[in-house]
């Protein structure tokens, strides 16, 4: 665990978090600070086995309590699930971190593998806001935490549906920051470069020159986190991330992001990487 500068208000956001997408990558890392700040843990994910784990090991470390909600984002009832697991203690934080990714030509993915792609990466963020946003609201104080992605800052070929649903994540957290920080409530969006996950390295980015340049989940995570604590509207993770953002044109980064996902896709296809398109975080 990285040494952090800021460490979360327990009285703000805590003494519960919510943390969806929580059994490997961000998520998970998100989950370790929180721990560590003494907030007490709702893990959401797909895989209740390694939520177990990850709640035991993080019970056993800081002495928080926890909780393993087994939820997929993708199915239409699953704010349900979420709510039911939560209404009896006192939520402070959300963090809406799950995401999902088809790596290829947009024409080439099934239709029905889109369709869930979308539903995780725009109408999961928007329930979650929408539902616990209320309740923080009416609590005065707390925060949400929403995860998208550099990928969202622009159209980027061959994960085109993934980039385009990032890019939902940004504008509504932009927003929502506005309309919810007088009522008490901190709203920021993470927007993470390459960082180093199950996820990407599923996809081979850590063979590629990308693999180089790759952040750390932890110290993604501990940039998410202090920017949610100043109040921040946007974070985008990682100097090298803020420069090329800051100084490649947007079109340049079209066709620079463009060419080492196709990179990536094609060694799927060829069987380089022992992999297939579609990837989870949660």
């Amino acid at each position: 665990m990285s040494t952090r500068a800021t460490h979360l208000d327990k009285q703000r956001f805590g003494p519960w978090a919510v943390v969806t997408g929580a059994s490997s990558g961000i998520g998970r890392a998100i989950a370790a600070h929180l721990a560590a700040d003494g907030i007490n843990l709702v893990l959401a994910a797909r895989r209740l086995s390694i939520l177990d784990e990850v709640g035991r090991d993080l019970t056993r470390q800081h002495g928080i309590q926890h909780r393993s909600v087994r939820v997929d984002l993708a199915e239409p009832d699953f704010m349900n699930t979420l709510a039911d697991a939560t209404n009896d203690v006192d939520l402070g934080l959300v963090v809406s971190n799950a995401g999902d990714m088809n790596l290829g030509q947009l024409l080439a993915t099934p239709h029905d593998a889109l369709l869930a792609e979308l539903r995780v990466n725009t109408e999961a963020h928007l329930s979650l806001t929408h539902h616990f946003g209320q309740a923080l609201v009416r609590r005065g104080r707390g925060g949400i935490l929403l995860v998208s992605s550099v990928a969202g800052i622009q159209g980027v070929p061959y994960i085109a549906n993934y980039s385009a649903g990032k890019a939902y994540v940004l504008s509504l957290g932009e927003a929502v920051h506005r309309e919810l920080s007088p009522r008490g409530v901190h709203v920021t969006v993470l927007v993470p470069g390459a960082t180093a996950t199950a996820m990407t390295a599923r996809f081979g980015a850590d063979k590629t020159a990308m693999g180089r340049l790759m952040m750390s989940a932890d110290a993604c995570a501990a940039e998410g986190l202090a920017a949610l604590a100043a109040n921040r509207a946007v974070r985008i993770s990682g100097r090298m991330n803020r420069a090329t953002v800051a100084l490649t044109p947007r079109r340049a980064r079209i066709r620079m992001f463009g060419a080492m996902n196709r990179s990536m896709a094609d060694a799927v296809t060829t069987g380089f990487v022992p992999s297939g398109p579609g990837g989870r975080t949660g």
